[in-house]
Parts: C-alpha cells; structure tokens; sequence
C-alpha cells in the first residue's frame, strides 16, 4: 500500500461499525460515511422483527469491550432482540462512543470505487495496481464530492437490493410498471387494517416465512403463499439449537399442511405476469396443478437481496459465477456445503481477499445470494483483516468507513 494511505470501510451497520472500532483500536485514524441520516438503516427497516440469534451472537468482543470501557449496559445472554432492541441497546450507543466521535459522516453514500489512474483491465493483480490509491465517489449533502483510500472495506449490506419475483430470477412482465404496488421488505402486522383482503406472499426464506407466519394470524387477511420449490423443507436443521429459527420451520410445515383456511400454500410456483386490476393486482401463477389467476389487495415480495456489485465494477474482483459473492469466500462456503449457519468455520484471510489488493468485500454482502450469513461471521471477518495488516503490514495513516 502507499506510505500513508487513508482507509475506507464502507457502512454503518453492525459490520461496519465493528470495523471502525477495530480501527480505533489499531490506532488508526478513520471516517464513517453512511449513505442514510441514521447509522443501521437497515436495521431499523426491520425493527419490529425479532432475530433467532441471541444477544451473544450478535455482539462483538470489542463492541463488549467498548461499550463497558464507556459505562454502558452490554445486552448478553439468550434472548434474542428485536431489530429496533438492537438498535437501541447496541448500535447507536456504539455510534456514540468516544472512539467514534466525529468519525461518522450521515447522508453521504458512496457511489462507486475505483483505482486512480486505472481502469478495470490495466495492470492486472501488479504490484504497480496494489500502489495506487482507490477513488471514491460520493453523494453528500452538499453534492457530489471525491474522497481517495488504500484500503476499502465494503460494509454496505443487501437488504435495499431486493431481488426480482419473476421465474428464474428475472422481473416477471408487469412487475417494473407496478413496483409502486409491491412490498419488498418484512412488514409490520401490528396493524391488521393495513393487510386486510388477499395478500400474495412470495418466497420461502426466513423472511417470508416470519411474514407468513404473522399473516396467518390477521382474521381479516387471506394468504395465498407462493414458494418456488416443489418440495421446501424450510431451512430445517436437525436438533437445531435455535428455538426461534425451528418455529418458524415448524410454522411454515403447518400452514402447507393446511392447518389454516385462510391460507393457501403453492409450492412448485412461479409469478407468470402481473397487471393492474382497479385497485387490485392480478397474478397469474404458474403452479403445480396449472395455470391460476389471483386478484390480489397485496403483493409481498421476499425473494431475498443481493449487495450493489455495480459499487466496484470498475475493480478487479472475482465473483462466483454461481452465487454473485467474491470467488474465494464462496468457494469456501459451497465447499461446505452445510445447510446451518452456526455450523460455518470462521473465515480466513486468504478467503476475504481478491485480486484487487487491498480491497474486501465484508458482511451480508460478501455472501452474495447465500442466505447463512451471521453478525458474528461478520465480525470475524474484521478480525481477519485487522489481523492481517497489522502488525506484518505498516498500518494505515487515516482509516475512513463509507456506505
């Protein structure tokens, strides 16, 4: 890297912000751009879901530390926190803490990353590549500005990346002309008024499987829930150890078993087109028992979310062309090939790297469309980095952390 090259970490999530405390430790000076008015933005968006992870798994050995260090209380324990508990009793005391200070820039997003000088297909892996420093672009609150780093870390995350409902991963027809009409994040249920009628769920993960289960429970709302698989098992693990993650399984066995009559569960489904119908939505379903068209009040799209790759496409970075996550990290995973999140080995340095030195995706949005990714693999994942620039490389002069 240069002598005193100024480092990047990009976002203020939790992986973020446990990165700009690793700075501070190494005693490197840093910089927090976060693209919303808030630190977790993200977080909040799902504040009113509760995580299967308990506290413990959430919280960082040096978030722990810091957050004593200050006086404040550490959650611990298992219970596991809402997103909105998270927030409040976790990341923004974080935010808040002396090591921070001053260091967290709101509003400002970063555009895209690239090498000074270069392009993406001049001076492939050299050492004359790795010696220049990255050019950052971003939208501030007061216009567009340029910001220079020798070590970027992209902490951005995936969730407002949402993926498209059509069949096989395409926007089905009609769905860009109504995208206005679809919910793309968890909703809340709190109120019951707000998802009366026929509501059309689609997906099978985690997060429409919690959005299905508290559908269910509305007197007022008719679920109809299209899965993808002919067969889904859920996301199930043997013995699992996470009550919360085997509920959810559990619930969603009961609502395809047709448990409840306000629900309909097709599996083996694709979304066809859609089209307005009046102040409804009219699905066509492609579906186990054929052609099925649904009038639908509400159209819920959980389909899962892929990170912002366009951020580095001028970067040398090695995708799977499988999972759309950097090559060596998903190499890794699919190698193995364990359906349990608990169950991933922590990773290492030799996974995180790319053929653009100095420059790692970290965070959800280094698993791409692998969906077993854990806060605590996260804060591995800064260990390993920290660990591998200091002290075997000279540390950097000025640490900065962008989203």
């Amino acid at each position: 890297m240069p002598a005193t090259p100024h480092v990047a970490i990009l976002g203020a999530g939790p992986v973020g912000l446990d990165a700009a405390l690793a700075c501070a430790d190494a005693g490197w000076p840093f910089t927090v751009y976060e693209a919303s008015d808030t630190v977790a933005a993200h977080v909040r968006d799902w504040g009113h879901v509760r995580l299967f992870t308990p506290w413990d798994l959430n919280i960082s050995r040096r978030m722990r530390t810091h957050l004593i260090a200050a006086g404040h209380p550490v959650p611990s324990g298992d219970d596991c926190p809402t997103g909105a508990e998270l927030v409040a009793r976790l990341l923004e005391p974080l935010a808040g803490l002396p090591a921070l200070g001053g260091r967290i820039r709101l509003g400002t997003r970063a555009v895209a990353v690239a090498r000074t000088g270069l392009l993406k297909h001049e001076q492939i892996a050299s050492d004359a590549r790795a010696a220049a420093p990255f050019t950052l672009l971003l939208d501030t609150p007061d216009g567009e500005d340029t910001a220079e780093a020798g070590l970027v870390l992209d902490c951005t995350g995936t969730y407002s990346h949402p993926n498209p409902l059509g069949d096989g991963g395409i926007p089905a027809p009609g769905e860009r002309a109504l995208a206005h009409r679809i919910t793309r994040t968890l909703p809340p249920t709190d109120d019951p008024g707000r998802w009366a009628g026929t509501v059309l769920l689609i997906g099978a993960g985690k997060s429409a499987q919690t959005a299905a289960r508290d559908l269910a429970a509305l007197p007022g709302t008719r679920l109809v829930w299209a899965v993808r698989a002919p067969d889904p098992h859920w996301g199930a693990v043997p013995d699992d150890t996470l009550p919360g993650r085997q509920e959810l399984v559990e619930t969603s066995q009961a609502l395809t078993d047709g448990t409840n009559e306000r629900v309909t569960v097709h599996t083996g489904t694709h979304i066809q087109s859609l089209r307005p119908d009046g102040d409804r939505v009219r699905v066509t379903l492609a579906t186990a028992q054929g052609r099925q068209e649904i009038a639908c009040d509400h159209v819920i799209s959980l389909t899962g979310y892929t990170g912002d790759t366009g951020l580095y496409r001028q970067l040398q970075v090695h995708e799977c062309y499988a999972t759309g996550a950097p090559m060596n990290l998903s190499a890794a995973l699919l190698a193995a090939a364990g359906g349990d999140c608990l169950a991933q080995p922590a990773p290492g340095i030799g996974q995180l790297r790319s053929p653009e030195k100095h420059f790692f995706v970290l965070g959800a949005k280094s698993y791409g469309r692998l969906n077993t990714f854990l806060l605590r693999t996260g804060y591995e994942q800064i260990d390993a980095v920290v660990a591998a620039y200091a002290p075997a490389e000279q540390p950097p002069a000025e640490v900065s952390a962008v989203s």
